[in-house]
């Protein structure tokens, strides 16, 4: 079992600070997270779309000669923050195809993409997984032809059953999920049920451990914050053994997006304990 982090982790780093954030000091680049992703011996990165600088073509093979070097899987992830909107934002549908020639420049043979967000999860979703599911199915003839699969991820929207029903509808080997294990808990599904129904079908990982805080409404986005692997509430190893179980040909990446204060604005700290626990869980599964 391979592991690996999104550069998600560092979206603060990477000028990405939510209202109740505080700014960091510094900032962080593409290459710096690359170069901490080695220096941390992981096995792969998922890097977002959204902080990647610039997308000409000089700029794109030197990330992926710099990948090469190191030896990384990747994942490139768009999508961030509401994706395909449920299926209303045509301009998005044409962005995210036009991004899978970006996906191929870095050398990915997975792209993960977003077709909704918690901004849209209280409004009808049938006719949001009509429209997601013919948008998806177009979307796989041209991902097909660079024979990159597209993962959806639950993204706080749709429950396993209905990400599954999307899965279905598409009916690719060039479509499936990039399985978050936090997310389905934050819309009230277990995790592991998700995973039994879902893991023939998953192609990438953002791996969350969540814990909820203390003072803050249940209704507020972030009550479950993120907390590093193994702190949680996430049983990640199950998680891990039941993916292992369905021959998954990906790594287990680590993803943070409002770290829990108990752990002081510490991502990179939280980053290397979450490692550090996937390593430990990678060989328990083998």
């Amino acid at each position: 079992m391979k592991i690996g982090i999104d550069s998600y982790c560092f979206h603060r780093f990477f000028g990405e600070v939510y209202d109740d954030q505080v700014k960091p000091n510094r900032q962080m680049t593409l290459e710096d997270f690359i170069n901490l992703a080695h220096k941390l011996g992981v096995d792969g990165v998922s890097l977002e779309s959204c902080f990647i600088p610039k997308f000409d073509a000089a700029y794109l093979r030197g990330i992926k000669a710099m990948l090469d070097e190191y030896k990384l899987d990747r994942v490139y992830a768009w999508g961030h923050p509401d994706g395909l909107e449920g299926g209303k934002n045509k301009k998005a549908f044409g962005e995210m195809v036009e991004h899978i020639e970006y996906a191929d420049a870095i050398g990915a043979k997975v792209m993960r993409v977003v077709g909704s967000s918690l901004m849209f999860r209280f409004e009808p979703h049938e006719p949001q997984i009509d429209k997601l599911s013919k948008m998806f199915k177009d979307a796989v003839k041209t991902s097909s032809k660079y024979g990159i699969k597209l993962a959806d991820e639950n993204h706080i929207d749709y429950n396993p059953d209905e990400m599954l029903k999307i899965i279905t509808n598409v009916n690719s080997p060039y479509f499936g999920i990039n399985f978050d294990t936090g997310n389905f808990m934050r819309v009230m599904a277990d995790p592991i049920e998700g995973m039994q129904k879902l893991a023939k079908h998953t192609f990438a990982t953002h791996v969350k451990d969540l814990k909820p805080m203390k003072g803050v409404s249940v209704t507020n986005w972030h009550f479950f914050a993120t907390t590093p692997v193994g702190d949680g509430l996430v049983d990640n190893l199950k998680l891990a053994q039941i993916l292992k179980e369905a021959h998954f040909g990906g790594f287990l990446a680590v993803e943070i997006y409002f770290l829990h204060p108990d752990y002081k604005n510490d991502e990179e700290g939280a980053v290397k304990k979450s490692v550090r626990e996937l390593k430990r869980i990678a060989k328990i599964v083998g």
